[in-house]
């Protein structure tokens, strides 16, 4: 077994990892750019892949991340390096990448998706690939129809109004496919791999790992009266028949930038 296999007990970043890999042709001595590489899933796994003649770099824009990135790494894979950098934002000095590769990214590059995209594919080589992966339209979409229903009920058309807008701004496979063909990419690979979240009701669902600290929160946001937020939140989350199966779509997009004509 590798000495950096992804951790199993991480049940977000490993599984997206995992979709992420099957699509990455990695090979011995590649150089790869990692884009929110938060604390390292998978730039460990594919720092050991392309051995010690090779050159990972890992970017995230929270300090923290990189710090517990490195604190991980210790003296370990002198080869790979993890730096406080914002994606949309690459130095003009950054170097060209065999390799490019986002896990979990996507869902950060908002405002300007696509403009991120093209900035990426400039820094990748002639003949390199790209593979980014990403919670796509449909992700636990199922969830979200339970608390439209509980706005609708309680007539709530502001926040319904809103909560529309936060579903509407995800971005879907098909869009994907239009940014990485946008951006001159060529043999291009779109995937979705269903996610099955195991929850239990009341606040076991209001705060899981996998819920709170992103996609709930963001619920709550459509709320200018967080009592109220929490009165419907509380009666979707005891209605467990309303919301399972809770599903997360695991959107990969991969695709290669045209070798140099010669």
């Amino acid at each position: 077994m590798p000495r950096w296999s992804l951790p199993q007990h991480d049940y977000w970043s490993t599984p997206f990892a995992e979709s992420l890999l099957r699509h990455l042709d990695l090979f011995l001595g590649a150089t790869v750019l990692d884009v929110a590489g938060g604390h390292g899933i998978p730039a460990f796994y594919v720092a050991e892949q392309v051995g010690s003649g090779g050159q990972v770099l890992s970017i995230d824009v929270s300090a923290g991340q990189v710090t517990r990135a490195r604190s991980i790494q210790s003296s370990q894979l002198p080869w790979l390096r993890f730096e406080c950098v914002d994606m949309r934002a690459l130095p003009a000095d950054l170097p060209a990448y065999d390799r490019i590769i986002g896990n979990l990214s996507v869902m950060f590059f908002r405002p300007n998706r696509f403009e991120v995209i093209q900035g990426l594919a400039a820094h990748l080589k002639p003949g390199g690939q790209m593979v980014l992966t990403f919670p796509s339209l449909g992700t636990f979409d199922s969830l979200w129809r339970r608390v439209d229903q509980e706005m609708a009920t309680l007539g709530l058309l502001t926040e319904r109004r809103r909560l529309e807008a936060y579903i509407a701004e995800r971005p879907s496979a098909e869009e994907g496919r239009e940014w990485l063909d946008g951006a001159g990419l060529h043999r291009i690979e779109v995937a979705e791999y269903p996610l099955e979240v195991a929850t239990g009701p009341g606040q076991e669902l209001l705060h899981h790992p996998l819920l709170r600290g992103g996609f709930l929160d963001d619920v709550f946001e459509c709320f200018d009266d967080q009592l109220l937020a929490e009165r419907v939140m509380k009666q979707v989350s005891e209605d467990l028949d309303g919301v399972l199966p809770l599903l997360a779509q695991r959107c990969v997009l991969a695709g290669w930038k045209p070798a140099s004509r010669t």
